[in-house]
């Protein structure tokens, strides 16, 4: 199988879909790889170290004979000019944003894979790109508030006096929240979390950290059966929202990460919550693609409300390319025995596998993933 590694175009995109060691592997499989010329330079992985892993280095990948092509986001409209039909397709598709590459994607009859879409059952744990992704973006989300707080997050005492340790507010405990939690707590800082899924709380006392949440019957309720939180009552949002307020105004750091696929994200921290913190306070938003768990923030932006530092991440993975590229090149590495022939060769999806019908957006010029295919198809 002929397998076409591309550079990623996005503004400010580090990361590559392939690693050299990835793509030792994928060779010692009997595929071949072609790289993009300069692929993955950003996630310092020059041209050299994958021409010695076994892969070809082309200015454009050989994407016009690819039989897969493996990408980190979503491909350009010249992209799917050269690719041919009936090859395949994976990437973080971002199926909700921009729908005319989707629609693109079918109408040239490419087998396009939503990374993002991988089911979140045990055996495709080691494919699932979401939760690779915002393990990361948990960790770095810390880091850049500390960043941005210019004070110290540990308690120091010393002989001119004690410093007070930083007091962090993770505001959903997902993937990207227990890191977050994790890594606030490693720097010594006083951490509490909330969210509305119940089974939530033992991971936050576990990594040593204070929960709060309004535990009413709503509360036991509030876990779909596949993990995601669901929707709250406006209700349970105004009994949460009293409890929050008073916490967040004591918080230095409020870290949200609260994200439901293919809706806007919840607004966890109003105006007035955030105009109720101290000067020099922080607001970290990974939400920030999807509207923001903060009203306040923009894309990519600092912005400064009386003191108050509140900024939005739209890509916290792309700050730790070199990391972020090798979880997300194990993922695709994991994935594809389900892509190819019994003998290994061919591409070839093994359409009745639950993973790839989870995984698959399109196939041979139709949209097949129930969120996106006609009602009659579905």
């Amino acid at each position: 199988m002929r397998i076409a590694v591309l550079k990623e175009s996005a503004p400010g995109e580090t990361r590559v879909a392939a690693t050299p060691e990835t793509v030792k592997k994928i060779v010692g499989l009997g595929h071949s790889v072609t790289v993009q010329t300069g692929a993955g330079v950003a996630a310092s992985a020059p041209d050299a170290q994958f021409k010695a892993a076994g892969a070809e280095i082309s200015a454009d990948a050989g994407i016009g004979d690819a039989d897969l092509v493996l990408k980190v986001r979503r491909p350009t409209e010249a992209e799917l000019g050269v690719m041919k039909a009936s090859a395949g397709f994976c990437a973080l598709l971002e199926p909700y944003g921009d729908r005319a590459i989707i629609d693109a994607l079918a109408a040239k009859k490419i087998d396009a894979l939503a990374m993002e879409f991988i089911p979140r059952i045990s055996r495709a744990q080691s494919m699932d790109a979401l939760s690779s992704q915002a393990n990361l973006a948990g960790y770095r989300a810390v880091i850049e508030g500390a960043a941005l707080y210019g004070r110290a997050f540990p308690m120091m005492m010393t002989a001119a006096g004690t410093v007070a340790a930083a007091k962090v507010f993770i505001m959903g405990v997902g993937v990207a929240g227990l890191q977050a939690i994790a890594t606030a707590r490693r720097l010594g800082a006083v951490v509490s979390a909330t969210d509305v899924r119940p089974a939530t709380k033992e991971q936050v006392a576990s990594l040593g950290a204070k929960f709060v949440a309004v535990e009413d019957e709503e509360f036991k309720q509030a876990e779909t059966a596949a993990g995601y939180a669901k929707p709250m009552s406006a209700e349970y949002q105004a009994k949460q929202a009293a409890l929050v307020t008073e916490h967040i105004a004591k918080q230095d750091i409020v870290i949200t990460t609260a994200l439901i696929p293919g809706r806007a994200a919840p607004v966890l921290v109003t105006e007035a919550q955030a105009k109720s913190m101290r000067p020099g306070s922080v607001i970290v938003d990974l939400a920030v693609a999807q509207g923001g768990n903060c009203p306040l923030s923009k894309p990519d932006e600092l912005v400064e409300l009386g003191g108050v530092k509140i900024m939005g991440f739209t890509n916290l993975p792309a700050r730790l390319g070199a990391d972020a590229s090798s979880l997300y090149a194990k993922n695709l590495l994991a994935l594809l025995p389900l892509l190819t022939e019994k003998d290994g060769k061919g591409f070839a999806p093994h359409w009745d596998d639950e993973i790839i019908q989870g995984a698959m957006l399109a196939r041979g010029g139709a949209l097949v993933h129930p969120h996106f295919a006609p009602k009659s198809a579905a």
